[in-house]
Order: structure tokens, then C-alpha cells, then sequence
């Protein structure tokens, strides 16, 4: 397994993961996250709720804050999140500010998850707001 530290500094023009790619591993960790979630809020309503959205918190922060830079979404598809400028991990700080921006991404239609399309960087919202990109494992 490759680690994100593995890489060298430069990333800030270097390769970028594509949309699908992106897109295939939202689903799967949508997946992952969601059916808890949903059982969850089933069995306990609101409070369950609450607790999903824990949970899922928790998932994005460990796994994309974390040295891979990826949770299991992103690791079948091959891709990882690292730091603009080094290209190492972005931490698990950052790792949480990502995660809250996905809610500021799915504002207006999901305008901000939709902005890499157009992006030199190839950068959705919640990816300029803690400062990485998404890149492929390969590109090392």
C-alpha cells in the first residue's frame, strides 16, 4: 500500500483524478457511509441521525486526513487526496475542513462538486477549501 508521504514535492501541476473516477468513489463511500447511516437513523430517528452524521464525519476525517489520503472509494479507484503543494497528507484538521465543505459543494445543485469540470486544477470547492487535490495512486 502506498502512503501519500511517498510522494514528491511538484504536485501542484502534476496529474489530476478525472471526474468519473471521482464521481465512482463518491458512490462507494457514499455506500459505506450511507446504509449505516440510514440504519441508524431507522432505529434511533433523529438521534440516530446525529449519530450517523458522526460517523460519516469521522470516516472522511481518518481516511482522507489520514497518510493514504483515502478511504476505501478512493482507494478502488486508485486515486488519493494530497496536500496542493507537497503532495503529502493534508492531516486530519484539513481532513475535517474537507468534509464540511462537501456540504458547501452540494449547495445550488451540486455546483461546487460539478466545478472541477471547468477547474485548471481540476479542484472541486471542498478541495480548495483545504488546500489538496485529488490525484491517481499511479502518477507517483
Amino acid at each position: 500500500m502506498t502512503t501519500v508521504s511517498q510522494y514528491q514535492t511538484g504536485w501542484s501541476t502534476g496529474l489530476r483524478a478525472g471526474f468519473w473516477r471521482r464521481l465512482v468513489a463518491a458512490l462507494i463511500d457514499g455506500l459505506i457511509v450511507g446504509i449505516p447511516l440510514s440504519l441508524l437513523e431507522h432505529a434511533f430517528n433523529t438521534s440516530g441521525y446525529l449519530l450517523g452524521l458522526l460517523v460519516a464525519m469521522a470516516y472522511f476525517t481518518y481516511f482522507e486526513g489520514g497518510p493514504t489520503g483515502q478511504g476505501y472509494g478512493k482507494r478502488a479507484m486508485g486515486i488519493c487526496v494530497v496536500d496542493v503543494d507537497t503532495g503529502g497528507p493534508i492531516g486530519y484538521g484539513r481532513g475535517f475542513i474537507r468534509y464540511i465543505g462537501r456540504a458547501v459543494s452540494a449547495i445550488a445543485f451540486y455546483l461546487g462538486y460539478l466545478w472541477m469540470l471547468w477547474d485548471g486544477e481540476k479542484q472541486c470547492w471542498h478541495d480548495k477549501f483545504a488546500r489538496d487535490v485529488v490525484v491517481p495512486v499511479t502518477s507517483q
